[in-house]
Parts: C-alpha cells; structure tokens; sequence
C-alpha cells in the first residue's frame, strides 16, 4: 500500500485551490511543463535526496521510503508515492520541513490536505 504527497512550488498569495489545481494540470497532462527549473523545487530535491536518493543502490534500502522511483519532478513540483508504515514517517517530516524551509506547499492528494508556507 502506498500514499502521495506532492511538493508545490505556488506563487506568493496562492491559496489552497491552487496547490489542487496545480496538481491536477500535473496529473491530467501526463507530462511536465517545459521551461526552467524553479530554484525552490531544484532546493528541496537536492536536499531531500542527501537523505533519501530515489535512484541507485540507496534506493533498494529496506529502509527507503519510496514505492516508486524515481520521484516524478517537473519544474514547479515533486511527486513522491510513499509506502505505508513506520518506514515512511521520517521521510513524510523530512519533507514537511524541507518543503517549509524552501517555501513550498505540500499537498496530500488522499486527504485533499494542504500545507502552505
């Protein structure tokens, strides 16, 4: 069994139907936007994968919380699909507070939950 959670890069005085909307495009196009890399989302993904690559032998871990990789990354978010259980409940904080220290949002597609910074 395995959950998302979606790091968002909004724009200032976005709200929470943005991050849905904005998560949506994602989805419903099956590809990524061209353009440039928001320096915010190239942060985080740097930094989260320091702790928890999602390629490469570190990604065969027992540990590892992905249930797929490599994360889906698109120039304005990160898609994670996390497996269920105690193995994930670092990474969720982890995510949570790089994505805060970043500026992001995190959107929780099962809950339709948003977090913003």
């Amino acid at each position: 069994m395995s959950f998302d959670l979606v790091v968002l890069a909004l724009e200032v005085g976005d709200d929470a139907g943005s991050a849905r909307r904005m998560f949506e495009r994602c989805v419903d196009a099956g590809t990524h936007d061209a353009g440039e890399l928001d320096a915010r989302i190239m942060s985080f993904y740097e930094q989260l994968q320091s702790v928890y690559p999602d390629h490469g032998p570190a990604g065969e871990a027992p540990d590892c919380p992905w249930n797929s990789m490599p994360l889906s990354v698109g120039i304005d978010h990160v898609i994670m699909h996390l497996g269920s259980g105690a193995r994930s409940v670092p990474a969720i904080e982890t995510v949570l507070r790089l994505a805060a220290l970043h500026g992001l949002a995190v959107y929780d597609p099962q809950g339709d939950d948003v977090y913003l910074a």
